[in-house]
């Protein structure tokens, strides 16, 4: 079916089927193709369709040229470019060679050939689909044609197409057998729909009168995407076998052909919306729109500038230490030096003389004098991670440091000035390691100047998918694979998961689906998170518990721990607060407390 393409200034690309006999193209609202610009006429021209050849009638002395000729009237080849005030006009014939009687094999399969070629030069999936539906009718004769698309878990017509040169309604075609091909993923040849054993009592197809009907599905590894459905309302066994099998070959390339561009549409699509959710939701190289995670941005605002000591907690693998190079981006040290060092991963011999330095001869192996990480972050900021399973004996000169802002290195007794900021990290409850005996309470308090609490992801909603699609992006760069996009069940997958390992798990789950997985779109099959790892859907008086205690959890971290202002901001007596925190220490501890009037409130 031939079409016209056409392309105004600063507008994308937009394509006509040449459907009626007389098309007409003008400035004009009333005409078939409304070209909005000054230059062209109300009534330019129209385009008439005779046997296959358009013709060219120009009005009104429209200045319009032809391959870059001026032309007034005249048949038209394919492929011409008619140029009409500012506007660009391409006409595309899109028709097949005909097959020798007989059914040919070669000269069908030439002419899919040719039709793919084309197919494959699109990228708007609009134009595929319609080409696509174009050359399904072009190639078996029919009357009309639809192309649906399953959408929303259901099939929906994307194109309609009717050679009288009107556009048919959705409901010119039968439920019951687009039901068939749906249910059974097999093409299906109806000779005479009217007095069809399986489709004569159907009420869509008594009431359309159908008589020829195919139906092909477009299946792409498995997955159907919809169906091409084509007929013909005059003639009984308009369709034969060798159709059938025709409109099969061409369906499984064409399947191929708008998988590609679906994806592509949805990428580009995923591509903006994750761009603009980005922009809203980043706080420099940290992601979130949780409230937890909007009142720790607030909080480095106030704290960034200065040169407290910060103390972050949180679970493993939240991203503490991306929170620590933010602040100090964010600082009067960003152009300083950021040192981290894990002081749970040193063995405890080696940690001081990491942290400090020696001197040479200070121990075996000691061949040279070398700088600890307290001199090499000098002028900027040193982040102490998993502070908390830093050895008792180490814990002392840490602190002596901080006060002092000096250190001695291991072997020597001069001490050295350095100008540091210190940010220290724990997923330990620091106040418990205290009261244990574990940890310094004079370091505790140095350590703990502000304190920032870390959500679990599991706490964070959606925070997860706009993380999960920056990852994915970020490491298809990286590993240079195609980029893909997230499936349904891949979001709610993503969603129900409790994630234990925080954004660590995610980034380890998501890169081996994006290595592994051959599928277009990440399934929950390919994240390795089938029913049985995800959240099981609890009873609603366990599921209020669980709500309320992760809200109060939430409240006390926005509040720094403050536990008189989280019960005042929460309305409820602060020794409620209090007993809250005992159950969960109790719980830690695998111990029962008896119940108290604030365990019922608690329990609502």
């Amino acid at each position: 079916m031939p079409r016209l393409m056409i392309q105004l200034p600063g507008a994308p690309l937009r394509s006509h089927p040449l459907v009626k006999t007389l098309t007409t193209v003008g400035s004009a609202p009333e005409n078939d193709v409304v070209l909005p610009l000054r230059g062209v006429p109300e009534s330019a021209l129209h385009l008439e369709l005779r046997g296959g050849e358009v013709r060219l009638f120009s009005h009104s002395g429209a200045e319009l040229t032809v391959n870059g000729e001026r032309r007034t009237e005249g048949p038209l080849p394919d492929r011409a470019e008619i140029a009409l005030g500012g506007a660009t006009l391409r006409l595309e014939l899109l028709a097949p060679a005909p097959a020798p009687a007989g059914g040919d094999a070669q000269a069908t399969l030439d002419a899919l050939l040719a039709f793919c070629r084309k197919l494959t030069l699109r990228q708007d999936v609009q134009v595929v689909l319609e080409d696509l539906l174009d050359s399904a009718i072009a190639l078996t004769d029919a009357d009309k044609g639809f192309l649906m698309l399953v959408e929303d878990d259901r099939m929906a017509v994307r194109v309609a197409r009717n050679v009288t040169g009107e556009t048919p309604n959705a409901s010119a075609l039968s439920d019951s057998i687009v039901a068939a091909v749906s249910e059974s993923g097999r093409p299906l040849l109806v000779h005479d729909a009217l007095h069809d054993e399986k489709f004569s009592q159907s009420d869509s197809v008594v009431n359309l009168k159908l008589c020829s009907v195919m139906a092909v599905p477009l299946i792409e590894q498995g997955t159907l995407l919809g169906l091409l459905y084509l007929g013909n309302d005059r003639v009984a066994h308009q369709f034969e076998e060798h159709d059938l099998v025709a409109l099969e070959i061409f369906a499984a390339q064409a399947a191929l052909i708008v998988r590609g561009a679906l994806l592509l549409k949805t990428l580009r699509h995923d591509s903006a919306e994750l761009r603009r959710e980005l922009e809203r939701q980043r706080y420099g190289e940290l992601i979130g729109s949780c409230p937890g995670m909007q009142e720790i941005f607030r909080r480095i605002e106030k704290v960034a500038a200065t040169d407290v000591s910060v103390l972050i907690g949180g679970e493993t693998g939240t991203g503490k230490e991306v929170l620590a190079r933010e602040i100090h981006r964010r600082s009067a040290r960003a152009k300083g030096p950021f040192i981290a060092v894990n002081c749970g991963a040193i063995p405890e011999s080696l940690l001081e003389s990491e942290l400090f330095g020696h001197v040479r001869g200070a121990f075996t192996g000691a061949v040279a004098t070398r700088q600890g990480r307290f001199q090499a972050a000098a002028g900027g900021t040193l982040f102490l991670d998993e502070v908390g399973d830093m050895p008792p004996s180490l814990q002392v000169k840490i602190l002596r440091a901080i006060q002092e802002r000096a250190v001695v290195k291991v072997g020597d007794t001069r001490p050295e000035n350095v100008d540091i900021r210190i940010i220290a990290a724990t997923n330990r409850v620091l106040e418990d390691e205290v009261a244990a005996g574990r940890f310094r309470e004079d370091l505790f308090y140095r350590l703990n100047v502000v304190k920032l609490i870390v959500p679990p992801l599991r706490q964070r909603g959606d925070d997860v998918l706009v993380l999960a699609k920056l990852l994915l992006d970020r490491m298809a760069a990286e590993m240079k694979l195609p980029a893909r996009g997230l499936a349904k069940d891949g979001i709610e997958a993503l969603r129900r998961h409790t994630w234990p390992g925080n954004v660590r798990e995610l980034e380890n789950r998501l890169k081996k689906a994006l290595v592994l997985s051959d599928r277009a779109k990440i399934s929950a099959e390919d994240l390795d998170l089938t029913a049985g790892s995800l959240t099981p859907i609890l009873p609603l008086a366990d599921a209020k518990t669980k709500f309320q205690r992760e809200y109060i959890d939430s409240a006390l971290a926005r509040n720094g721990g403050n536990r008189t202002k989280t019960a005042r901001d929460l309305g409820v007596d602060a020794r409620t607060i209090f007993r809250h925190l005992e159950r969960l220490e109790a719980e830690r501890q695998g111990r029962t407390l008896p119940r108290t009037e604030e365990d019922r409130e608690l329990d609502g």
